[in-house]
């Protein structure tokens, strides 16, 4: 009954968009897990008050960032493999709540990598653990995040 979207499908559905959009590819996806990367452009707004002279990615953004790729992007992805393209567009798919451990700065200019795993999804309800990391392996955070599908 359902489909199984690309990588390409995937990303073109978030809902999210610039300047709001912190997903910039998706690496790899399949039934049990999501890896998505995203470059924090040096320019963007929040650095200007989020230090001044000492810019780091707000932790806001940094669990934003985790969640539009590990409940957005990966709830769609599964809920298109139950269910028919037209019933997909019907939903929207939302953060509801996190556990987020913080271990690391990102600063601006920086490319971090989210991979998110499937603890379980059900009646349009998604829990991922996740972890987010920088090019050089460092673990900037962790945790667990849920989605839901919501109707548009």
């Amino acid at each position: 009954m359902g489909e199984t979207l690309s990588k390409q499908q995937v990303l073109a559905a978030v809902p999210q968009q610039a300047p709001f959009r912190f997903i910039d590819e998706i690496v790899e996806l399949d039934a049990e897990h999501i890896v998505a990367r995203y470059t924090f452009p040096p320019d963007s707004d929040f650095y200007r008050g989020h230090f001044p002279g000492n810019p780091i990615t707000p932790g806001v953004i940094l669990v934003e960032t985790a969640a539009q790729a590990a409940v957005v992007a990966f709830g769609i992805y599964l809920y298109a493999l139950e269910t028919s393209r037209e019933e997909l567009e019907k939903i929207l798919t939302i953060f509801t709540d996190c556990a987020v451990d913080f271990s690391g700065t990102v600063l601006p200019g920086a490319r971090v990598t989210t991979t998110g795993r499937v603890k379980f999804f059900r009646r349009k309800k998604l829990r991922a653990s996740f972890e987010m990391k920088l090019d050089d392996g460092t673990l900037v955070c962790s945790g667990e995040l849920s989605g839901m599908g919501v109707p548009r």
